[in-house]
């Protein structure tokens, strides 16, 4: 109508003049967000060592006391509970990485420990000192897991001195990248099948038929089991396989009281990888996570005692449990 005033106009130009304020200010914490680098995450009880870590490449299969820095093992902070009290393990790559601090805190919760490894009597010693030094005892078995005859020794020796088998844990792995898929060998891709898949079944076969109703199997998977990587094609698959192991077994063993369950860690600093990657990529392993650094053995080895104990996961079997960091 003649006379009128637009209102329309005048509200436009305000809410136009409003998201540009709103804008101005996004853009600005986002700039400061871009200068600001993301912090590594300090969830835990201590500090945690982030990445860049010194440049190293070290031979197979590993050794831990060669690493630096040396991987956290001995949860300082973790308190016992009886949850394995008067239980027998049998942890394999028990020598370093997450077998040793499982094998650590296993024996805080009261279990004897046995611990297969490869060839690394250095950190074996170690680990064995370590378990002592909870008040249990320890053996050291030596020899290669992907021989069906080393696992029924394994276990014949872990009886013998225990007079039971109560856990098992399949952690020994072998790692190693290819970055073109043409590469990977067929000796390559036999030896990581070979330990990862014929080591874990020939334990498994070998322990099963010592182990009584409420004895537990937990098996070490792999994020790259479910998510893949492009240089480990061979130890994804075998990753991929553990997992379907875990699950096709534990269905066959319910009847007979035995529990399986996996954990399928993220980036875990351990000897695995300094003898895997080039030295470069060592120095930001784990950089990528959500939490910005690799995971510490200690902070994936509670996992195992919630498996492998009767007091905590009773009604759990079959399941695997991806401990990745924020993935």
């Amino acid at each position: 109508m003649p006379g009128t005033i637009d209102r329309k106009p005048r509200a436009a130009k305000a809410a136009a003049t409003k998201q540009r304020r709103i804008q101005k200010g996004v853009d600005a914490r986002d700039t400061a967000a871009r200068e600001e680098k993301p912090k590594p995450a300090q969830l835990g009880a201590r500090h945690y060592p982030v990445p860049p870590f010194p440049k190293q490449h070290h031979a197979k299969p590993g050794h831990e006391h060669e690493i630096e820095p040396a991987p956290l093992y001995d949860a300082p902070f973790y308190v016992g509970s009886r949850k394995l009290d008067g239980k027998v393990a049998l942890i394999t790559g028990g020598d370093s990485g997450i077998g040793r601090a499982v094998a650590v805190l296993f024996a805080r919760e009261g279990a004897d420990i046995a611990i297969s490894y490869l060839s690394e009597q250095r950190d074996a010693n170690e680990t064995k000192r370590a378990v002592e030094a909870e008040g249990r005892r320890c053996i050291t078995i030596a020899g290669d897991v992907s021989k069906r005859a080393h696992c029924i020794k394994a276990v014949a020796r872990t009886l013998k001195e225990f007079g039971r088998l109560d856990v098992l844990v399949n952690n020994a792995a072998f790692q190693i990248h290819s970055k073109k898929f043409e590469d990977l060998t067929p000796e390559h891709f036999d030896t990581t099948l070979k330990t990862n898949l014929y080591g874990y079944f020939h334990m498994a076969q070998a322990a099963v038929a010592h182990m009584k109703p409420g004895s537990a199997i937990v098996n070490t998977g792999s994020i790259t089991g479910i998510d893949g990587s492009k240089e480990l094609v061979d130890y994804s698959m075998t990753k991929g396989g553990i997992h379907a192991f875990t699950r096709a077994l534990s269905s066959n063993l319910l009847a007979r009281g035995i529990r399986v369950n996996a954990v399928a860690p993220g980036p875990v600093w351990t000897p695995l990888n300094p003898s895997e990657k080039e030295a470069g990529d060592v120095a930001e392993f784990g950089a990528k996570t959500p939490m910005k650094r690799p995971a510490q053995p200690e902070e994936i080895a509670p996992a195992y005692v919630f498996l492998a104990s009767p007091h905590c996961s009773s009604y759990i079997t079959g399941e695997i449990l991806p401990i990745i960091g924020g993935y």
